[in-house]
């Protein structure tokens, strides 16, 4: 159990890490396109900051799919 709530918080704060380090990054960056979502458009942001936020969520999903698979301690027997 603790090495699962171990995975799970490094990931959460490799994953806040990465978004802070890339935050701080796409600040500078001049072209910005917007994403079409059917009818609808984002808000103007840096390509780099759309693929970095995609990598962050990998790095946060990843993670946590890890701590929630890894084999836990076998069942006590009820009898």
């Amino acid at each position: 159990m603790l090495l699962r709530l171990r995975l799970l918080f490094g990931s959460l704060l490799g994953g806040a890490v990465l978004l802070a380090l890339l935050c701080l990054g796409a600040q500078n960056l001049e072209e910005r396109p917007q994403l079409r979502f059917g009818f609808t458009r984002s808000a103007p942001l840096p390509a780099g900051f759309i693929v970095g936020v995609a990598l962050v969520l990998g790095v946060i999903s990843g993670g946590a799919s890890a701590a929630l698979l890894l084999p836990g301690s076998p069942p006590a027997d009820e009898g």
